[in-house]
């Protein structure tokens, strides 16, 4: 199944690189796009809990779905795995 994801805190290159490497690393989840300008992430799963361990992936990751909370302590996680993205870590 596809589908996509409004997140929060996405603001360049080397955060969508992040995430893109993240979930592509996931078993059952592959074709992973991340377009930077929408605040989108699109990606195709298997399983009936694929888009919801996504989801989780992406709050751990500090980039939060737009109908989650944003605090500070997940902004902060999306500033290191921006960070991470850029170093190609």
């Amino acid at each position: 199944m596809k589908t996509t994801f409004q997140v929060q805190n996405l603001k360049c290159g080397g955060c969508a690189r992040t995430i893109s490497n993240k979930l592509s690393e996931m078993e059952g989840i592959k074709d992973v796009i991340v377009e930077k300008e929408r605040s989108s992430v699109s990606f195709d799963y298997q399983g009936a809990d694929g888009a919801s361990l996504v989801k989780e992936a992406l709050r751990q990751m500090g980039y939060p779905t737009i109908d989650d909370e944003n605090g500070m302590v997940l902004k902060a996680k999306s500033f290191v795995s921006c960070a991470n993205g850029k170093l190609g870590l």
